[in-house]
């Protein structure tokens, strides 16, 4: 369900092409092109319903020290502690803990999501397609939507243990279908509603319904996320952990 590399905005010396580095958001989008629609073909039969973590309790965690939501600026989709929701917020460490919010938030968003408990098979698949955890560690000012363990299970559940296996050996199927869950525009939870709808590196959309404390993702075979801990802050993306594996229309 994520530096030593330079910073992919500014120009050096020419270099041949072969040693040329590639720009993040293009290589999400090379990496979602190759494979996908094959991803939609393979995972198609994941398009059930699932249900939410078991022991999700009504109100998120509490936060330890967070900054203020007026530090972060309006429109831009920056988040704070303190603006973070959902009933599954509760189950993230607390203080400054590998995977609490303290710990996540100076992090990009691959290195964040490693050390989150509810997002440790979205981590496996991401590490699983070579450069792409630093891609998105590079990528400045995007969305992520992060389908939690659960999400993941019921997609093996449906499609078979021999199915799901290969599709995370797959690096371009499943290169394709993880950046389906990427927006190359940041949001907060009321941006998204307002927007209505987002484009995915992957190509295609997805449609936001709901409200900014309970928004739904919609994906491109019409089956509908929602968000179980929102607008957690990392250092160059906002997170939205979501109860389903996003679909791209076959």
């Amino acid at each position: 369900m994520f530096g030593r590399i330079s910073n992919p905005w500014v120009r050096g010396p020419e270099r041949p092409d072969h040693q040329r580095e590639e720009h993040p958001v293009r290589k999400i989008q090379r990496l979602a092109g190759i494979g996908v629609m094959a991803a939609a073909t393979l995972a198609l039969a994941a398009c059930g319903g699932t249900a939410a973590p078991a022991s999700s309790p009504a109100a998120s965690a509490p936060m330890a020290a967070p900054m203020t939501s007026a530090a972060a600026a309006a429109d831009t989709g920056v988040t704070t502690n303190a603006d973070v929701f959902g009933p599954a917020c509760s189950q993230l460490p607390q203080g400054d803990a590998p995977g609490s919010l303290n710990n996540m938030g100076p992090q990009p968003v691959a290195t964040a999501a490693s050390t989150n408990p509810l997002l440790t098979t979205l981590v496996t698949a991401v590490k699983a397609v070579p450069g792409l955890p630093d891609t998105l560690n590079n990528t400045q000012g995007i969305t992520v939507f992060a389908p939690y363990n659960g999400a993941f299970d019921a997609v093996q559940k449906q499609i078979g243990a021999p199915a799901f296996q290969g599709l995370l050996k797959d690096t371009n199927k499943l290169g394709g279908l993880l950046s389906y869950h990427v927006v190359g525009q940041r949001y907060d939870a009321k941006g998204l509603v307002a927007a209505g709808e987002t484009t995915e590196l992957a190509g295609g959309n997805l449609t936001i319904g709901g409200t900014a404390d309970a928004p739904t993702i919609t994906d491109g075979q019409g089956n509908t996320a929602k968000v179980l801990c929102g607008n957690i802050p990392t250092s160059n993306a906002t997170v939205f952990v979501i109860d389903r594996v996003l679909m791209p229309k076959s």
